[in-house]
């Protein structure tokens, strides 16, 4: 029964492909410039990302600066707490 269906599927691929690229089109002037505006926005679109990818590594590299003066200055404020009796 597999093997059926198998062939019966690859049957239908196959005339189902020949069906498609025989019924393929040439573009039209209109649908290219819709193509190439398309691929423009598409790369600008790529460029932006690009660039918040780079802008939010940046803020979490300053926001991972900060966290660490944050623990150094806990840190000192610890030791201090202890110089003085632990008050």
């Amino acid at each position: 029964m597999r093997k059926y269906i198998h062939k019966l599927l690859a049957i239908v691929m196959l005339v189902g492909g020949v069906l498609v690229t025989g019924c393929a089109s040439n573009a039209s002037e209109e649908e290219l410039a819709q193509l190439d505006a398309l691929k423009k926005e598409v790369s600008s679109l790529e460029i932006q990302v690009r660039d918040k990818k780079s802008e939010k590594a940046n803020l979490e590299k300053q926001i991972a600066e900060t966290n660490g003066k944050i623990q150094q200055c806990q840190s000192d404020q610890e030791a201090v707490k202890k110089a003085m009796g632990g008050q």
